[in-house]
């Protein structure tokens, strides 16, 4: 493995010619952080920074860093995206010298894993887009009840919220019993917060809005159990999925699927990564298969739009051609 200096003088040298001393930093946060993280005066003096020359080189040799000494690889994830996560971050953190934050990812472990967590995606809540979950009790749950047994594939699941609400449903619609669900991410503590099924007491009222407005069709606190400030999501959903690492970038076909879900996930990628991984979609439905992408995203500019069928075109449900 090489070293810190040698890794960055390597590639430096060998894409953009000569080096001069850059910095680089990385960042995580939620909407109302970043909106914040503008207004700051620490912000504010970054942004005054000559990012133009210096920016891109600086990302790309950190991702490149990362790849090299954890295997996790984000050298393909939007530029726009990982740049607002790096610049925030630094500026939060205080860091003006790179040297600094390329020395701790490649010798600080710990560190290194923090900084996992913030250019990890992260962001979801159950039941998110109503619209989306009454569509697939409409026009998914129908064709799921012709098959003997269903197994389903949620990519980036993040912390599960979504993973339950696909549960929920199930379970109203008499299916839940025959379904195995693969829930998958890269991120450990992500994937172990999910495992656990513990949320959030003060999430619930927003959580059982978009459940009535999705469709739902008991009580949702019928599915928690309260315990002081959290809840904890009943063992009858969790007995059926199986939670794994599994990282879009790097890993290849593990199941053959009847359904996937994918939302809000594919837009943080390049164009040349969302191919990849829409390949990787496309070997793992069966024929048939029904694949459900974010609001945002679809298969017009991807190597697959021929490839499937509008289930809901608004709400980006797709059918795979036999």
């Amino acid at each position: 493995m090489e070293n810190c200096k040698a890794l960055f003088n390597r590639l430096a040298a060998s894409r953009f010619g000569t080096f001069s001393n850059t910095f680089i930093v990385t960042g995580r946060m939620t909407i109302k952080e970043y909106k914040n993280d503008l207004e700051s005066s620490a912000y504010e003096n970054l942004l005054c920074m000559n990012t133009e020359d210096t920016s891109e080189l600086e990302i790309s040799l950190l991702l490149e860093a990362i790849y090299q000494q954890y295997g996790y690889d984000f050298r393909q994830y939007s530029k726009a995206h990982i740049r607002r996560r790096i610049m925030n971050r630094m500026a939060l953190s205080g860091i003006k010298d790179v040297s600094l934050i390329q020395s701790k990812v490649l010798k600080d472990e710990t560190f290194a894993y923090e900084l996992l967590q913030d250019l990890s995606i992260t962001v979801t809540e159950m039941f998110r887009d109503q619209d989306f979950y009454k569509s697939i009790r409409e026009n998914v749950i129908p064709l799921l009840k012709t098959y003997p047994f269903i197994k389903i594939w949620h990519a980036g699941c993040a912390t599960g919220e979504e993973a339950y609400s696909m549960a929920i449903i199930l379970q109203e619609e008499g299916l839940y019993d025959r379904t195995t669900i693969y829930a998958t991410d890269f991120n450990p503590r992500a994937l172990s917060r999910a495992k656990e099924g513990i949320f959030s007491n003060k999430l619930m009222a927003d959580y059982t809005t978009n459940y009535q407005l999705s469709g739902g069709k008991e009580s949702f606190s019928n599915y928690y159990t309260s315990s002081y400030d959290n809840v904890i999501m009943n063992q009858s959903l969790k007995k059926n999925i199986v939670w794994a690492n599994h990282n879009l970038v790097t890993d290849g076909v593990f199941a053959e699927v009847h359904l996937i879900l994918c939302r809000n996930v594919l837009i943080y990628f390049d164009q040349n990564l969302q191919n990849k991984v829409q390949n990787l979609f496309y070997n793992t439905l069966i024929s048939g298969g029904i694949l459900c992408l974010g609001s945002k995203e679809g298969l017009r500019y991807t190597d697959f739009s021929e490839d499937y069928t509008d289930l809901d075109k608004k709400q980006r449900i797709f059918k795979k051609r036999y």
